[in-house]
C-alpha cells in the first residue's frame, strides 16, 4: 500500500479513517526510525505480542490494536517519549487485562477473551473470560505479568500492572471503582501516567468516534477523570517536558468539551 509523504505529520485518527491499521502501522515504523536496531527489534517483538493476542479483539470499525499502535505513537511523537520501557508497556498495556490466561500460556489457540473488562473502552473485546472468579483472575493475572517481566523486563511488568484494572466488587459502582484505581495506581507510578493519559487521549478526546448508547456511558464515565489526569501531569515528578505538558492540558480542555456536549447539551429526538 502506498501512503502519502506527509503520513509522519497526520492526525492518529485521520490515518486511521484513510488508511486503516496498515496506515498506523506504517507511522509506528516511521516513529522507531530513531532507535538503534536492537531497540527495534524489541519494540516490534511488543507490537508483534499486541497484534496476536488482539488479533480477535475489534473497537467498533476498527481492529482492536489500531488502539494499542495509537497510544504508542502518541507517546513517541507528541509525549517525546524514547523510554524503551514506556513504548513496550505501552504497547501492552491491555494485554494482561484482556488477555491474562492466553499470555501466561493457560489455555491454548485463539484467546477466549478479556477476564472482566467487557466494554470498557469505546469499542473493546465484549466476551466474557476464560476465569470466573477473582482468585482465579489474580492467578491468571500474576501469571501473565511474570511472563511480560521474563520476556521484557520487570519494569515494563510493573507499569502494566499500574494501568490494569483489578477485579471489581460488584456490590459498587464499577466506573467510581475504575476512578479509584486511576487515581491510587498512578499517584505511585510517574511513567504509568504518560502511558495512562496515552490511554485516556484515545478513548476520552476519540469518545466521538463511539456510536449509540456506548457514547453517553463512556462519557460519563470518563469525565470526571479529567481533573485527575490535570492534577497528575502537572505534578513535578511527572516525567514530561512543560511543552508536552502543557499539550495534554490541551486536549484534556478538548475532551471536557466533548463530554459536555454529549452530557450537558444532548441532542433532542
Amino acid at each position: 500500500m502506498d501512503f502519502p509523504p506527509y503520513l509522519a505529520t497526520m492526525p492518529m485518527h485521520a490515518i486511521t479513517e484513510i488508511h486503516g491499521e496498515p496506515g498506523l502501522l506504517e507511522r509506528f515504523r516511521l516513529e522507531i526510525r530513531a532507535f538503534d536496531s536492537d531497540a527495534r527489534a524489541r519494540l516490534t517483538a511488543a507490537l508483534d505480542l499486541a497484534a496476536e493476542l488482539h488479533r480477535d479483539d475489534r473497537r467498533v470499525r476498527e481492529p482492536y490494536l489500531n488502539h494499542l499502535l495509537r497510544v504508542a505513537i502518541r507517546m513517541m511523537h507528541h509525549y517525546q517519549v524514547c523510554d524503551l520501557d514506556v513504548i513496550v508497556a505501552g504497547l501492552l498495556h491491555d494485554a494482561v487485562e484482556d488477555h491474562p490466561a492466553e499470555l501466561a500460556g493457560l489455555t491454548e489457540g485463539h484467546p477466549a477473551g478479556p477476564a472482566g473488562r467487557a466494554g470498557d473502552h469505546p469499542a473493546g473485546p465484549t466476551a466474557d473470560g476464560p476465569t470466573a472468579g477473582p482468585v482465579a483472575a489474580g492467578d491468571c493475572t500474576a501469571a501473565a505479568l511474570a511472563v511480560l517481566a521474563a520476556r521484557f523486563g520487570p519494569r515494563v511488568a510493573r507499569l502494566v500492572a499500574a494501568v490494569t484494572n483489578p477485579a471489581y466488587d460488584p456490590g459498587r459502582d464499577r466506573h467510581a471503582q475504575y476512578r479509584e484505581h486511576v487515581a491510587a495506581s498512578l499517584d505511585r507510578e510517574p511513567w504509568a501516567r504518560v502511558i495512562k493519559v496515552s490511554d485516556f487521549t484515545d478513548n476520552g478526546v476519540g469518545v466521538i468516534h463511539a456510536v449509540g448508547p456506548k457514547v453517553f456511558s463512556l462519557a460519563a464515565k470518563y469525565r470526571p477523570l479529567v481533573p485527575v489526569f490535570r492534577e497528575l501531569i502537572a505534578r513535578p515528578d511527572t516525567p514530561l517536558a512543560p511543552a508536552v505538558k502543557a499539550h495534554i492540558f490541551s486536549q484534556l480542555d478538548l475532551a471536557e468539551e466533548r463530554f459536555s456536549g454529549i452530557l450537558d447539551h444532548p441532542v433532542s429526538t
